[in-house]
């Protein structure tokens, strides 16, 4: 994200458009996402959310707990809940801080490495597919804005949230 929101001129009608084209497709890629991670869910497969905790883990390396929640932009306590049932199933395990033998850091297992390259594979594959018949370049052009879009809404993640901390108090001064 180049700017910030307050930093810009107010949207156009086409802006808008166009922000409202990106926000349908992405409740159509929500809806699609939602209904595979249910039947994997039910299928024996590793819910989202552990998912995503596992992923964190692997790609930062063992982190505290209190770390990963920052990260996942989730509570602590859900973190505590979700952590313990992925050490239960052996894919995460604590160890010992070697800087602060008091704290306890996360780390993925072998179990959990695996389980996450077999995930990303299939992941990958699926991909692959559906954009088969897409020109090469449309591919990588695809890619490339769609990690600059994540990029950007990670960075706009705090103004969202305290735009909606804003509105959640304003409606209840308002009952």
């Amino acid at each position: 994200m180049t700017t910030s929101a307050t930093d810009t001129a107010a949207p156009t009608a086409t802006d808008l458009a166009i922000a409202d084209a990106l926000g349908t497709a992405l409740v159509r890629l929500n809806r699609v996402q939602a209904c595979i991670a249910g039947h994997a869910s039910r299928n024996g497969g590793m819910d989202k959310s552990s998912f995503i905790l596992l992923a964190t883990l692997v790609g930062q390396g063992p982190t505290r707990s209190s770390a990963l929640a920052e990260a996942v932009h989730s509570d602590p306590s859900t973190i505590s809940r979700q952590v313990a049932q992925l050490v239960k199933d052996g894919l995460v395990e604590r160890r010992a801080d070697p800087v602060d033998g008091r704290a306890t850091l996360l780390a993925a297992t072998d179990a959990g490495l695996e389980l996450l390259r077999v995930h990303r594979s299939r992941r990958n594959e699926a991909i692959a597919g559906m954009v088969a018949d897409w020109a090469a370049r449309d591919r990588q052009l695809f890619a490339e804005l769609l990690g600059r879009f994540a990029t950007d809404y990670e960075e706009y993640l705090p103004i969202a949230i305290a735009e909606l901390n804003r509105q959640g108090s304003s409606e209840e001064g308002n009952h």
